[in-house]
């Protein structure tokens, strides 16, 4: 029996997009989930398999600056939040991995937002 539910839909346009999509420690993947009311990145090197850099919209330092915007201009400014910290740790070249999420929207918003930060993709 087929699992029809949209969560899982999503894991295996996901599992879809990972067998291209490889992070490197040269070139890290920048990993996006969003939930319904949130938005988390991640650089991830998955040859060692640790999360370099992260920034999500319930980070302690950055949650003050989430008051009173939309969702999408949440997902900009985590995008350049993730992008500062990783020009920080001398990442500039990265792999963008949409999770199996639609390039549009709050996802689209996110890269935009890393691109406008400095990180190249």
């Amino acid at each position: 029996m087929a699992n029809k539910s949209r969560a899982a839909a999503r894991v295996r346009r996901h599992q879809r997009v990972r067998k291209t999509v490889f992070g490197t420690p040269e070139r890290p993947r920048l990993c996006v989930f969003r939930s319904l009311n949130d938005i988390y990145a991640q650089v991830i090197d998955d040859i060692d398999g640790h999360t370099l850099v992260s920034a999500s919209s319930i980070d302690a330092e950055l949650r003050g600056k989430m008051e009173g915007l939309k969702k999408t201009e949440q997902a900009h400014a985590i995008g350049k939040a993730v992008a500062e910290r990783a020009k920080n740790k001398g990442i500039d070249a990265v792999v963008f991995d949409r999770g199996g999420f639609r390039y549009m929207g709050r996802v689209k918003a996110l890269a935009d937002g890393a691109r406008e930060g400095g990180l190249d993709f």
